[in-house]
């Protein structure tokens, strides 16, 4: 089961982006998740913190919708 966080910083488009530890993108600015089995429902997590929160398209991508 992969750990996720959520980047503090958010993107151009206003979502902050939900990864997986390990991701080529990290964030050195971010929030843990804690340990999920999906990344659905660490994005569900994440929206509890920022409400416009979105999958990384490179680690959880399944997840990414813009």
């Amino acid at each position: 089961m992969p750990n996720f966080v959520v980047n503090n910083v958010a993107q151009a488009n206003g979502d902050h982006e939900v990864h997986q530890t390990g991701c080529n993108y990290f964030p050195s600015n971010y929030r843990d998740l804690g340990w999920h089995p999906i990344c659905r429902t660490a994005v569900a997590e994440a929206k509890k913190i920022y409400s416009k929160s979105n999958g990384c398209y490179h680690c959880s991508n399944e997840c990414h919708t813009t």
